[in-house]
């Protein structure tokens, strides 16, 4: 499987896998609601067989019609009633339970979900965290070497950032590097991840992508990024990011192709 839109292809893997959980315990949820039908029509079916039978041997033919003389002990009586009391008592609290079985079930595995997609997102930036990375630059370095498909990471980092919370203040940091997590992601395709690598550094991964592909995005975030200058979201400051890229090759670790990326991008920065 390709990654999917915008650094959501681990959540959407997880997410197949959940709905498949989800769908199973479901489905067995749904065989014992059947069970319980089924007992209750046979239960049905019996009950109104005996009673024909009964009626049946009860019954004797006259000129005007049949008639009936059915003589049933008080003991026999209340106890059959009794019984089908007692029947469909225990069926209706099983369907109640099965039904709530099957909403507690349902609650606590979308609360779960959500649970496990914040803990890998950053909440500032809305995109995926640190921790979540190894997870996610796992499955795109699988995906690449299974397809034999290139993959590119560009390392991001906001320059002269202290500055911004020297000058306007943490709320307004905080402002910007939500406003550059927002670039970035619209800078990218949907087969693509963002993740918020550090205070404000970013990681790109840029699935089927050579360097040549990955100059292209690089070009589209400055583009962005002007523009976003452009509206003077900070006084007599302009905000710039320096980027580093580096191919992935196969037998080549994370490790190895994050430092690749790390130094480049610190070449951009200049002396």
């Amino acid at each position: 499987m390709v990654p999917h839109e915008g650094g959501r292809f681990s959540t959407l893997v997880d997410s197949e896998r959940m709905l498949a959980r989800m769908t199973q315990q479901l489905s067995r949820l749904e065989k014992r609601d059947w069970e319980l039908w089924a007992i209750i029509s046979l239960t049905g079916v019996l009950v109104s067989a005996t009673l024909l039978a009964i009626l049946f041997r009860a019954a004797f033919l006259s000129d005007n019609g049949i008639h009936f003389e059915l003589t049933v002990s008080r003991p026999l009586a209340v106890g059959l009633f009794a019984l089908l009391t007692l029947l469909n008592t225990y069926l209706v609290a099983k369907r109640f339970e099965v039904r709530r079985l099957r909403e507690q079930f349902i609650s606590s595995t979308l609360q779960n979900q959500v649970i496990e997609q914040q803990s890998f997102t950053d909440p500032l930036t809305e995109i995926y965290n640190r921790r979540s990375l190894d997870q996610i630059a796992g499955r795109f370095i699988s995906s690449a070497r299974r397809r034999k498909t290139p993959l590119t990471f560009l390392m991001v980092d906001a320059d002269k950032f202290k500055q911004i919370n020297t000058r306007f203040g943490h709320l307004t940091g905080d402002f910007v590097l939500a406003e550059i997590a927002g670039i970035l992601k619209a800078s990218i395709r949907g087969s693509d991840a963002a993740v918020r690598y550090g205070g404000d550094e970013f990681l790109i991964l840029l699935a089927d992508t050579m360097m040549a592909g990955a100059e292209i995005v690089i070009q589209r975030i400055n583009t962005r990024l002007d523009d976003w200058n452009r509206c003077q979201h900070l006084e007599d400051f302009r905000v710039s990011l320096s980027i580093g890229s580096s191919e992935w090759q196969d037998g080549e670790t994370l490790d190895e192709v994050l430092d690749a990326a790390d130094r480049k991008m610190y070449d951009a920065k200049g002396p």
